[in-house]
């Protein structure tokens, strides 16, 4: 996920972020206690019923049936895995964020700049033993996380993955990388798990969710979501070298004609998550997919429209903006 910028600004880079000598990631403690087996069997039996993301379909997975939108049944289905450079500095550091890129999608956007894989289910699925084996991999090649991108529907997978991958040694920290449409379900057998939430806020009213990512209730999900992943991890945190170890990040995407609610968006993080919140703010929008359907999403953003973003960001004082 390419980010037009991402640099922080302000008083994150301050020695006082840096990680204590003898940090580990979350989910080392919960495995070497022995409560990471069981959020294993928890996870599990979410399947059964699935809740594990907020459309609720509560389809029986663990039977073969995929999600009504997911379509991903008891196995993760992955479309790549490997370093990327693309993503924030406090991610990416010099060797690379190890991405785990999920096919399929609990959204459904129609602007969406990797729709072969989200929309297109591009990939192929994996057992736990497998999606472990690319955990590690990506820790041997010199990865500074393990970054599961579009990971909504595959929570329980995810978790059992990690137990395995902590039984033969991974230790790096672990990002939730998502398009904020997550169940509290979900996010409370994460707890203690997941090191980094970056969820998407994108946007500030559910009606234009609905109508461009057709979702229902997306602004009170994602609010709710937002404010669990904060209440976990707090404010991002980075070490001395500039690297993220604990923490929220918040993804941002200005979308053409004021359409993604960003004053009401960065109002809410500012407000009633902290003024302290690592926000991206994205203004790489082009039209993709069917975007070219809605005369209001087919064009990109424009330079004015960007800058009006950024004002906002100064305005409410989000010191931490990489803008």
């Amino acid at each position: 996920m390419d980010t037009r910028a991402a640099r922080l600004t302000g008083p994150s880079m301050n020695p006082t972020t840096s990680a204590p000598t003898t940090l580990q990631a979350g989910y080392r403690t919960l495995y070497e206690s022995g409560a990471l087996e069981q959020r294993v069997d928890s996870a599990r039996r979410h399947l059964r019923c699935c809740d594990l993301c907020a459309r609720y379909c509560r389809v029986d997975r663990l039977a073969g049936i995929g999600g009504a939108v997911c379509r991903t049944g008891e196995r993760a289905i992955v479309h790549s895995h490997g370093p990327h450079h693309g993503e924030e500095d406090v991610l990416r550091g010099w060797n690379g964020s190890g991405t785990i890129f999920f096919s399929w999608c609990n959204l459904r956007c129609d602007y969406c700049q990797n729709w072969e894989i989200s929309r297109g289910g591009a990939g192929r699925e994996v057992g736990a033993r497998r999606l472990a084996a690319m955990m590690l991999d990506l820790q041997e090649q010199g990865c500074h996380n393990i970054n599961f991108v579009s990971p909504s529907h595959v929570v329980a997978q995810i978790i059992e993955a990690t137990w395995l991958a902590a039984a033969q040694g991974l230790r790096l920290p672990l990002v939730y990388n998502t398009g904020g449409y997550d169940s509290l379900e979900a996010l409370a057998l994460l707890d203690g798990i997941i090191d980094i939430y970056m969820p998407d806020m994108k946007y500030g009213d559910s009606q234009t969710a609905h109508r461009y990512s057709h979702v229902r209730d997306y602004w009170e999900i994602n609010r709710a979501a937002a404010r669990e992943m904060h209440r976990q991890v707090g404010d991002l945190r980075v070490d001395e070298n500039g690297l993220a170890y604990r923490g929220l990040l918040v993804r941002h995407l200005v979308l053409p004609a004021g359409l993604a609610g960003t004053a009401r968006v960065l109002e809410f993080v500012a407000r009633e998550i902290s003024d302290a919140t690592y926000v991206n703010l994205m203004g790489q929008y082009r039209p993709c997919y069917r975007a070219g359907e809605y005369e209001e999403l087919a064009r990109p953003i424009t330079t004015e429209e960007y800058r009006q973003a950024q004002a906002i960001v100064r305005e409410l004082g989000l010191s931490r903006c990489s803008v």
